[in-house]
């Protein structure tokens, strides 16, 4: 068996991966500011099984070259070589990946990827994320980075917000849930969580109408440049706001009028392995670096 888990700031949910079942174990609070209790959550889930290996998706990027991770919402971890340190506390061989890789990865395998060569797997949540699977295998690049499409300063003014990673006019800054709550009071002086202004955009009120044709202005560029240049044939959606079919819907719209390959399918779908897609995508890690 492998064991696997899901590493966010807030919970770290678990699971067994065994052939081809998951067999969930639970979650609990992610201890975030002392790497004692955070070790010690993981080796609580370990106890009583006889494990091949560990298989963890987490919010961070890790570097191929040296294993060490950026971690911003889990401080105890930021920059340590993760899978070294939790490998000599439960005696295990360890794999560390990022949480969007794995999405991605999970569906490429088991997904809205199924069959495609090329899979570029989308995270709209409350920031923007993605990692890019070519002929059946993760794309990780350079210090690990490869398919993280939203970062980097792309937004034009006045939107170009400043953005966690130090730059400002980040995809991440503007086009996740957070961020169209920041378009719509930059436009409308109006404080609304993304849930509302959806639901108003979706009953045809005025200003979510505008709220969400700008957010469409702004996000379609940087992911048609990414799609030209990957050339993926899928991009499956998960996080929050792809719970909006409609909003997926438009996006969809916009993308394939903005690219050069010419296409009648769909290509922004919604992500089919729920709910917990960063697990199954480190089963699938797991089971290729340690065996099923």
């Amino acid at each position: 068996m492998i064991l696997c888990f899901d590493i966010g700031g807030s919970r770290i949910k678990a699971a067994l991966a065994q052939g081809d079942r998951l067999t969930p174990l639970g979650e609990t609070a992610t201890p975030c500011d002392d790497f004692g209790a955070f070790l010690a959550a993981l080796s609580a889930f370990a106890a009583g099984h006889a494990l091949r290996g560990v298989s963890i998706a987490i919010a961070g990027v890790v570097a191929p070259e040296s294993g060490r991770i950026k971690v911003a919402n889990i401080p105890c971890a930021d920059g340590r070589v993760l899978a070294d340190e939790i490998s000599a506390a439960l005696r295990l061989p360890v794999l560390v990946l990022n949480d969007a890789d794995c999405f991605a990865l999970a569906e490429q395998r088991q997904g809205a990827g199924r069959g495609h060569r090329t899979v570029f797997g989308v995270i709209l949540g409350t920031g923007v994320g993605g990692g890019l699977v070519i002929d059946g295998r993760l794309v990780q690049g350079a210090g690990g980075y490869a398919g993280e499409w939203g970062h980097g300063p792309v937004v034009p003014a006045p939107w170009n917000l400043p953005c966690g990673c130090g730059l400002n006019g980040c995809v991440d800054a503007v086009c996740g849930a957070r961020g169209l709550e920041k378009l719509h009071h930059g436009l409308h002086g109006v404080s609304a969580p993304s849930t509302v202004i959806l639901s108003d955009w979706q009953a045809g009120q005025v200003q979510a109408g505008e709220t969400v044709a700008l957010w469409l202005d702004l996000i379609t560029p940087p992911l048609a440049l990414v799609m030209n240049v990957v050339g993926a044939s899928v991009v499956p959606v998960g996080g929050g706001l792809s719970n909006v079919p409609a909003l997926l819907g438009a996006l969809d719209q916009r993308l394939r009028a903005a690219i050069l390959r010419q296409t009648d399918a769909a290509l922004i779908v919604p992500a089919q392995c729920r709910p917990e897609p960063g697990l199954v995508g480190a089963a699938e890690a797991g089971w290729e670096a340690f065996g099923p």
